[in-house]
This record gives structure tokens, C-alpha cells and sequence, in this order.
């Protein structure tokens, strides 16, 4: 018997739908699945529902049945438990999922049968320093520390392990994985990395400043980034806020001792996803 923790796409009724059909269908084999609270009440699946911090105590594996979006939830609550992650597709072409709707049964099916692979993703670990009072949370994309809504440019002053780089100037300064290189730090024209490679990338968004470049640091870097100046800034992580930082708090950033691991179940092709996402030519 096997436990599966599905993670649900909240504004998706076609996710609902093929939850509650996991459900009846897992069950009927002898299985048992689980969802967060939150998930359950809006799959009105009530009685499969258990808390966050439960959630991943108890699985075999988790299934994501959404987007990238869902994806990066999913790693969050079961990361640090080992726990690996099936990402089924339900919205655009994604760089996380894996798995299309129509082959949900086969890749449950291959699960079972343990004929899969594991994929493991460097994770960041972010904490606070200084006035900031932040247990380490990880990051599979990234970590963004950015001016608020109303603010002006930020200065972000910033160390290598432990030696003062250089002080930024810029509307946010972003420490990425290589799987989030092609999220926000694409945007801010970082740099594409294989996202099998253990690096920190480092993008600074739209700099007020000559040195307007990225960094691509080794994977045992600390990264240390203290807020400087008179303005606060926005702390996000894999586009979530985290906390308002005032001058003199900070965060610092290196890889994670845990991996989010995703299922596979053959050969992931990165380049066929970056030429559909920009509708590359062969020639």
C-alpha cells in the first residue's frame, strides 16, 4: 500500500476533478491519499485532509496538479522530508511539470512499479541576519529581495562569503537556482542554466549603476545581502512575500542541504521546453 499527498491547484476546477477521481480510484486499490487542509475543503474531499505540517510525515510521494505554481507548493511542504514529487500538467507548458493529464494512470501505475527516475534540484536555504528574525525557509526558483510597492530604488550591500562585494543600487537584486534561471531572473535578462547544475545566480533588476551584470557563484557560496540605505525592502521567496525588511536586516542565501526531487520517467528534455517556451526554429 502506497500514500499519495496530492497538491491541488486552487482556481483550476479540471484539477478538482481529477483529485476526487485519484481519490476513488487509489482508494479502491488499497491505497491511501492525503491533501492539505486547505486543498481538500475546496476538492470537497474534507475527510482526506491533513495538516501542513503532517503532510509530508506520511506520503510516498506527492502529486501536483496544476502548474509550476503548484509545483513550487508542493516542493515546499514535503522538501526537507525527502519526499519526491510527481508534477502532473494542467496549465501551460511548464518547465517543472512532467506528466500531461491523459498520463496521470500510467505514471501512477509506473510509480508503483518503481520503474521511475528521481531528478534532484538544488534548493536554496534563505535566513535572516541581523534585525530580520527568519528560521531558514528554501527556495526551489528563488529568492528576491526587492523595493516595496511605493519605494524608491534600494541599496543592497553585499558579502561572498564573507567579503564585501559591492553595494547594488536597483529596483531588487534576485539570488536564483538554476531551475529558477528561467523564472524572474529570466525576465531580468540572467542567464539560462541547465537546471540539473548546482549553482547561486545573482541578477540584479533594473540596476541605477555601471556594474549591471549577473553573477553565477559556486554552489558552496554564502551569500549574505543587507538592506543599506534609508528605503526598506520586500523579501520574496518563490514569489511569495516572506517579511518587509527595514534598513540593517538582511538574509543570507547558499544551497540547501535538502533536494527537491522530481519524478521522472525518462529523459528530461530542457532544450524541447526552452524551444517551445520561445519558439525556436531549427533553422
Amino acid at each position: 500500500m502506497a500514500t499519495f499527498g496530492l497538491v491541488v491547484h486552487h482556481e483550476r476546477p479540471e484539477a478538482f476533478a481529477l483529485a476526487a477521481e485519484i481519490v476513488q480510484r487509489m482508494e479502491a486499490n488499497g491505497h491511501k491519499v492525503c491533501l492539505p487542509i486547505a486543498d481538500a475543503q475546496r476538492a470537497s474531499l474534507s475527510s482526506n485532509g491533513v495538516a501542513d505540517s503532517e503532510f509530508a510525515s506520511v506520503l510516498d510521494v506527492a502529486v501536483s496538479l496544476g502548474g509550476d505554481g503548484s509545483m513550487l507548493r508542493a516542493v515546499h511542504l514535503v522538501s526537507r522530508s525527502n519526499v519526491p514529487v510527481i508534477g502532473v500538467n494542467l496549465g501551460q507548458l511548464g518547465y517543472l511539470t512532467e506528466v500531461e493529464p491523459a498520463g496521470v494512470w500510467d505514471a501512477l501505475e509506473r510509480f508503483l512499479a518503481a520503474d521511475f527516475e528521481i531528478e534532484e534540484r538544488m534548493l536554496l536555504s534563505v535566513s535572516g541576519t541581523g534585525d530580520l528574525e527568519l528560521d531558514s525557509v528554501v527556495a526551489l526558483n528563488e529568492a528576491v529581495l526587492e523595493k516595496t510597492t511605493q519605494g524608491p530604488t534600494v541599496r543592497l550591500d553585499v558579502s561572498i562569503d564573507g567579503q564585501v562585494f559591492t553595494p547594488y543600487a536597483a529596483d531588487g537584486l534576485i539570488v536564483a537556482t538554476p531551475t529558477g534561471s528561467t523564472a524572474y531572473n529570466l525576465s531580468a535578462r540572467g542567464p539560462i542554466v541547465a537546471p540539473t547544475h548546482r549553482a547561486i545566480i545573482v541578477t540584479p533588476v533594473s540596476p541605477h549603476m555601471l556594474f549591471d551584470r549577473s553573477l553565477v557563484l559556486e554552489p558552496e557560496t554564502t551569500l549574505q545581502i543587507v538592506v543599506s540605505g534609508h528605503y526598506p525592502a520586500r523579501l520574496a521567496v518563490d514569489g511569495r512575500t516572506i517579511a518587509e525588511l527595514a534598513p540593517g536586516a538582511g538574509i543570507a542565501c547558499s544551497a540547501s542541504t535538502h533536494a527537491a526531487r522530481l519524478v521522472t520517467f525518462g529523459p528530461r528534455d530542457f532544450h524541447r521546453i526552452l524551444k517551445a517556451k520561445f519558439g525556436l526554429n531549427d533553422r
